[in-house]
């Protein structure tokens, strides 16, 4: 197949980092252009950003402004959608005359507005990656803001040509959860780029980074992620009585971002300030060294889709032991190249840190299977490769649909004559997004709630910016 563009709609991309879209996005685009692939982000804009850029790797980003402050989250996500739609209309009619194979590519719900807007306004095919679900997040949909995020993403596994989803797991979520053809979803897993946590480091560095975080003849059991319930954390605190009862020189290091006021008086509660630690948010090299220095990483997650912080800890040579939540059981298989746990059970948690720390050489045969497997199936150059196989299926499809006569692209007779006709060039020019959403759900007038919204992975409170 000829070369082809890809227009990326996400609403976080470096050095905003959120979520997990802004990682993932920024992993895949470096390696899609490998493959030929002309590659544009759409993203937000941050202070610490141009607003359009080339990067080295060859990635083209465009950062939109809000025409003005939110009244809430809701309303936040509507105007970004807005301004993503006027930057992509003018770069769609930029490139229109030379009629290059061109998709869509929206991550998760936030993009949905923009991206099915101009889906059906230039007929041209759009594919959708559901990174996580809100019903899965909390355990089903409750109140106001979560009826309406399910709602749009019920709409985006419906609009698009293909679903991607990062595991089997989400597969079948969210065929079950929207009704989605199987046959239309298909997984890619993420991946981790392994040479970042593999840094040159002394014997000396290595024992001054713990120095900072235990004593020399502690152990360190480390866990990453937000301070919310459906990452368990609550279960590791819960299980590190029974660990510290076996193995007492255990060091508990707790790295993340959110209201940790809870977890700390339950620590203190129970005795544990001093084999306790909470570092706050880490990122990029602090975190690097972190993983590198802990002897066993732990993610307990009660609802997880995939779990690439296991990859992290895989890819820093750690041993990882992880709950068998969602994703992460097809991730971190047991006894092969982690040890599994039961989610949820704080005494299985327990069990499988103990057997990690009791049985060293075990701990190294899973970390050489693990370095493996992330040498294939998790390897950012084979994820590319499987995600270019869907833009290709979708593009051939596309041509021999009835989407292919109405097209504003110049792949058929009449064009030219279409676009002027919808005035598109005038549109690019002015401004013209009106959603003509079919969801019975009317964007719901909340109080945008930042304990909710950390729940979602979506909080402002939580952009950092990449840094050593």
């Amino acid at each position: 197949m000829s070369a082809m563009r890809v227009v990326m709609l996400s609403w976080e991309y470096p050095p905003r980092i959120v979520g997990g879209i802004s990682p993932h996005v920024f992993e895949l685009c470096p390696e899609l252009v490998k493959r030929g692939i002309e590659v544009h982000v759409v993203t937000k804009s941050t202070p610490k950003a141009p607003d359009e850029e080339t990067e080295a790797t060859g990635v083209h980003v465009h950062r939109v402004h809000l025409e003005r402050e939110p009244h809430n989250f809701v309303d936040e996500i509507q105007l970004l959608n807005k301004a993503t739609d006027l930057k992509c209309r003018q770069l769609l009619e930029s490139w229109r005359a030379e009629g290059l194979p061109t998709v869509f590519h929206a991550h998760d719900w936030l993009s949905l507005d923009a991206a099915r807007e101009l889906k059906y306004e230039y007929q041209l095919p759009m594919v959708a990656t559901v990174h996580a679900t809100e019903k899965g997040r909390h355990g089903g949909i409750h109140g106001d803001l979560s009826r309406y995020i399910h709602e749009q993403e019920y709409w985006l596994t419906y609009e698009a040509w293909r679903v991607i989803v990062c595991s089997q797991f989400m597969r079948q979520e969210v065929h079950n959860s929207f009704s989605c053809p199987l046959d239309k979803i298909d997984v890619v897993f993420n991946g981790v780029d392994a040479s970042k946590f593999r840094f040159e480091a002394t014997d000396a560095e290595i024992a001054e980074w713990r120095g900072r975080l235990a004593r020399p003849d502690e152990k360190i059991v480390m866990y990453v992620g937000r301070f919310v319930r459906e990452k368990g954390i609550h279960v590791l605190l819960n299980a590190a009585s029974s660990v510290l009862a076996k193995q007492p020189e255990t060091k508990f290091v707790i790295v993340g971002g959110g209201n940790r006021e809870s977890l700390e008086r339950f620590v203190r509660w129970y005795g544990l300030e001093e084999k306790v630690l909470f570092t706050g948010f880490m990122a990029n090299r602090s975190l690097h060294q972190l993983y590198r220095v802990a002897d066993v990483a732990v993610f307990p997650s009660l609802y997880e889709p995939f779990g690439i912080v296991a990859l992290e800890g895989m890819a820093a040579g750690c041993a990882v032991v992880a709950s068998d939540a969602g994703g992460l059981k097809e991730v971190v298989i047991h006894d092969v190249n982690g040890t599994s746990t039961y989610a949820g059970d704080a005494g299985s948690l327990a069990w499988g840190i103990l057997k990690v720390l009791g049985d060293p050489k075990r701990a190294d045969r899973l970390k050489q299977n693990a370095d493996r497997r992330l040498n294939t199936d998790f390897h950012w150059k084979n994820l590319a490769e499987q995600t270019h196989r869907v833009y290709e299926r979708v593009w051939r499809e596309f041509l021999q649909s009835p989407w292919a006569a109405r097209t504003l692209w110049p792949v058929t007779p009449g064009a030219q004559e279409r676009a002027e006709r919808l005035r598109v060039a005038e549109k690019a020019a002015t401004g013209a997004f009106a959603p003509k959403s079919p969801s019975p759900v009317a964007a719901p007038e909340i109080e945008f709630d930042p304990d909710e919204a950390i729940a979602a992975g979506k909080s402002e409170e939580l952009e950092k910016t990449e840094s050593d």
